[in-house]
């Protein structure tokens, strides 16, 4: 038994549970505490079973365990009677029967856990079979079997990969390496696919457009990221090596940045004083090269997106000529009626492009024209507000100046109006072809159009069938739930009241062994008192106690009188006492003068004899 305390200790004391016991504070630990102790291991093992006994009755404590110990196979050593003892002990907390509970349990953790792990899905749930005659209950509770059986196959499977000797990140390149087999393997298929009727002429020439892109790609777009993103890295590193920045750093910033502005628009006011234009040559330059940077950023991304909208739309196609394939058994657009068709796809392709990129160019030019209509508007609001500053100074004087700008103005004003008139004949050009082009992708997806029709209205039915069988079943589920909540209510009230008559009829019990104890004492005692034997009659407890009573009050009776003696000679003796402390203290203070006058002594004497002092050591 001590072993077993030593190691429930030492089990307790390490982690998870870190309780810092030794054997006296392990072993006076109240019922309520031992049974916390047993709630806490049982938790480490199934965490639902963290649980403060102290909020939970004693009878729900009490099967909330013992359910969890038959899942775990705990058998308590004995027989049927042993076992409601075993039940009684559980609910009161007694040592005897936690003590082994405990050892059985901190034996064999790492076993238990799993163990009541799989019990999570593999408890199966009895349906009565007066249920399984319906069908819905009967599918479902077929599917929950074969749950259970593939959670079953994929833990054997987990359990052999863990003994395997794989570690994970081999398996994932495991997994990883399939993957990229696979991916290849598709590619390998689409470029099959695609060179399986092509010509060297058309090949060369896709080849060229993936090079000059690719070198693009390379040497132009490439480059300009990672430089932005390397300015933008200097930048970030810069600002986290300055030191942070309060509320008057930031106050500062603002206002230079307020001085910068100020600043900004004293020189524009000042440009526009001088009569500048408002972009000269070069200006028109750059914004002209950036225009077809630009563009040529965009055509590239155009050409990115275009690839990978291609590559989904062959993926798209694939998929539904597998789904024809499955419907009819037979595939659309064959050899040269495919070929025709992509062809024709493709120069379809080309001219929308070709739209697109006229679409983009006007309306590049259509912002920037707007753009440059704005700054003329905000320059003639100058312009304005001068002449006004001016008039009120110093009268009509420049109104001639004032004049011929405005005059410039408006014609500029009308040369960019005329030229919004153009663009916009010829976007509405462009939007009107665009129609018609839309008009005719309509028309070549009519057939198809009609086909997602016939699949809309079969899928509409397939879904009305659906929520009626949802229908019924949700009304079954729900009067079978509610009866299984009846019944479970039931239940637990029967277990309820069971365990209620289990405990009184164990208190019972308890009872009435006591009395059975108190009534054989009582009995045993009244033979004793009345026995004639007197060697039965001294076993009494009433002779006992009498002889004891005795004893004490010949002790007392002793005890007085010595006392008495006490007290009569206490006066002679303290004064005799007295007069030995004083004779002790008289023959201290004797000695302590002789030792004075033995050192004085020895130290040397003076002696005169014949008028001389002599000194004798």
């Amino acid at each position: 038994m001590s072993d077993q305390i030593k190691f429930i200790m030492d089990s307790l004391n390490k982690e998870p549970f870190r309780k810092n016991y030794n054997l006296i504070t392990f072993d006076s630990l109240e019922p309520m505490q031992l049974l916390q102790v047993l709630s806490d291991v049982l938790a480490e093992i199934d965490p639902k079973q963290l649980v403060d006994i102290r909020e939970e009755m004693p009878e729900q404590t009490a099967k909330r365990m013992l359910s969890l110990l038959g899942i775990l196979k705990y058998k308590p050593s004995g027989n049927a009677t042993d076992m409601s003892t075993f039940r009684q002990g559980l609910v009161i907390g007694s040592k005897p029967v936690i003590y082994p509970v405990l050892h059985w349990l901190l034996q064999r953790t790492n076993e238990l856990k799993k163990r009541a792990y799989l019990a999570r899905f593999l408890i199966k749930l009895e349906v009565p079979s007066e249920f399984l005659q319906d069908e819905t209950v009967a599918d479902t509770n077929k599917q929950y079997e074969e749950l259970m059986e593939a959670f079953k196959t994929l833990h054997k499977e987990y359990e052999q990969l863990k003994i395997s000797g794989f570690s994970t990140a081999e398996i994932r390149k495991l997994f990883h390496a399939v993957q990229r087999l696979q991916r290849v393997q598709n590619q390998l298929k689409s470029m099959r696919q695609a060179a399986a009727d092509a010509k060297p002429e058309s090949l060369m020439k896709r080849l060229e457009e993936e090079i000059k892109f690719n070198l693009y790609m390379v040497t132009e777009k490439f480059p300009k990221e990672l430089e932005n993103k390397k300015k933008e890295l200097h930048f970030l590193q810069k600002v986290v090596s300055e030191p942070a920045m309060g509320h008057s750093d930031l106050l500062e910033l603002e206002s230079k940045i307020n001085e910068i502005n100020t600043e900004i628009n004293q020189l524009i006011e000042k440009k526009m004083m001088r009569n500048e234009p408002i972009e000269g040559k070069l200006s028109l330059y750059r914004q002209q090269a950036s225009i077809i940077s630009r563009k040529k950023e965009a055509k590239a991304e155009e050409l990115q997106e275009a690839k990978e909208k291609l590559a989904s739309l062959e993926r798209e196609a694939s998929v539904k000529r597998n789904q024809t394939r499955e419907f009819d058994g037979t595939e659309v657009l064959k050899g040269d009626e495919f070929k025709r068709y992509v062809n024709k796809l493709r120069s379809k392709s080309t001219v929308f492009k070709k739209k697109h990129q006229i679409i983009a160019e006007l309306k590049a030019e259509f912002g920037l024209l707007q753009r440059t209509e704005e700054l003329l508007k905000q320059r003639h609001e100058n312009i304005q507000q001068q002449l006004q500053t001016m008039e009120e100074k110093k009268g009509i004087s420049g109104y001639s100046y004032t004049q011929e700008e405005l005059e410039r103005v408006s014609a500029l004003k009308s040369e960019v109006d005329e030229m919004k008139g153009r663009t916009l004949d010829d976007m509405s050009e462009m939007v009107k072809k665009l129609y018609s082009l839309v008009s005719e992708k309509k028309s070549a997806l009519a057939s198809v159009i009609k086909e997602l029709r016939q699949l809309r209205q079969k899928y509409q039915e397939l879904t009305q069938e659906c929520d009626e069988k949802k229908s019924q079943y949700d009304s079954c589920a729900a009067g079978l739930e509610s009866n299984r909540s009846k019944l479970e209510q039931e239940v637990r009230r029967l277990r309820e009241e069971c365990l209620q008559e289990e405990s009184r009829y164990h208190y019972t019990n308890c009872m009435i062994k006591n009395l059975e104890v108190q009534l054989r004492r009582a009995t045993d005692e009244m033979k004793a008192y009345i026995s004639s034997d007197q060697q039965e009659k001294r076993k009494a407890i009433r002779e006992q106690y009498t002889k004891n009573t005795a004893e004490q009050e010949n002790l007392g009776k002793k005890l007085r009188e010595k006392q008495k003696v006490i007290r009569e000679s206490h006066g002679p003796n303290m004064k005799q006492a007295k007069m030995w402390r004083d004779l002790e203290q008289l023959m201290e203070c004797k000695k302590q003068c002789f030792l004075k006058q033995q050192s004085q002594t020895s130290i040397g004497q003076v002696i005169q004899e014949g008028g001389e002092d002599r000194l004798i050591l």
